[in-house]
């Protein structure tokens, strides 16, 4: 038995679900490795199960620390280090220590670390979001190791169009990619962007700062950056209220962040349709398509206000 985190049948049973059972037995031995490398101690499970398993902890040498265990195959943990690494704190959480061979990433944990979704206020979530993006972004150092923001949009394309079960979206996703295209060849800068910056990324840090994290690592124009963000403002009902609400944001970032309007409403169906196309992808039911085709029509209804 692990003696520095036992897991409870249920994460066990959530982690060989999510990533198999080879990936949980190396879990158990990184958990041992690294807590004796790092000097770690008084692990938490985060169960978020994402693309990584994600726990806080503390070390010995770097105190709050988080640390990342994912798959090595997968390239997601060396683009989120280098990322992190060519931010260099900018914004950003540091990177205390890495194995990117093995998958694993030792980060700074942001304390209180309380996430920008839990701001009331729209005014204030819009305002934090413009600060940090403003002026953020930079030319990477080698960017031969990141995607690109339009090849993501083109493999989604690519995998939809051999489904067979779920035609509607398939298109929609077609109409995303054209568009992406038509975007990406005015808005060409090819710069470091975050790829997954959300209202869950951004975090309250000490004397009242936010600070950003997890970064996917993508090149692409900045542009391609806000979407995600204006996307995690939908809720799960699709309303009029909610049009109205959408329309506000897009109208501000117009003025605070120099993108023109028709713009940002075609990032905003290109990154719902691909989010919504990687739901179907990581395995929605069926019965979920429905409710996904929704949220892309109403997307797609917001470029014609």
């Amino acid at each position: 038995m692990n003696k520095h985190y036992n897991f409870s049948q249920k994460e066990m049973e959530n982690i060989i679900n999510r990533f198999g059972k080879a990936f949980y037995e190396k879990v158990l031995r990184d958990i041992e490795a690294y807590a004796a490398k790092w000097a770690l101690t008084s692990f938490q499970l985060i169960p978020s199960y994402s693309a990584n398993l994600v726990f806080k902890c503390h070390s010995e040498s770097f105190g709050s620390a988080v640390l990342k265990i994912g798959n090595p195959s997968s390239g997601e943990i060396e683009t989120e280090c280098k990322a992190l690494r060519q931010y260099n704190g900018r914004r950003f959480c540091k990177v205390f220590d890495a194995d990117i061979e093995n998958g694993v990433i030792l980060e700074e944990c942001v304390q209180p670390g309380t996430p920008l979704r839990d701001e009331s206020s729209l005014d204030k979530r819009l305002s934090v979001f413009c600060s940090l993006y403003q002026g953020l972004h930079v030319t990477p150092d080698h960017s031969e190791i990141y995607p690109t923001y339009t090849g993501w949009v083109g493999r989604i394309t690519e995998y939809m169009s051999k489904r067979q079960d779920c035609k509607p979206l398939y298109e929609y996703m077609k109409k995303a990619n054209e568009i992406c295209l038509s975007v990406s060849a005015l808005y060409s800068k090819k710069m470091l962007l975050h790829g997954d910056f959300h209202h869950d990324n951004i975090l309250l840090g000490t004397n009242g700062e936010y600070k950003i994290i997890d970064p996917k690592g993508v090149i692409g124009d900045p542009v391609f950056d806000v979407p995600r963000f204006i996307l995690n403002e939908f809720g799960d009902e699709i309303t009029t209220e909610l049009a109205s609400k959408i329309n506000d944001i897009i109208d501000r970032f117009e003025e605070i962040l120099h993108i023109p309007n028709d713009i940002l409403r075609q990032c905003l169906f290109v990154e719902t349709a691909m989010g919504i196309c990687w739901c179907v992808e990581d395995g929605a039911t069926p019965e979920e398509y429905p409710n996904l085709i929704k949220h892309v029509a109403f997307a797609e209804s917001m470029m014609s206000p």
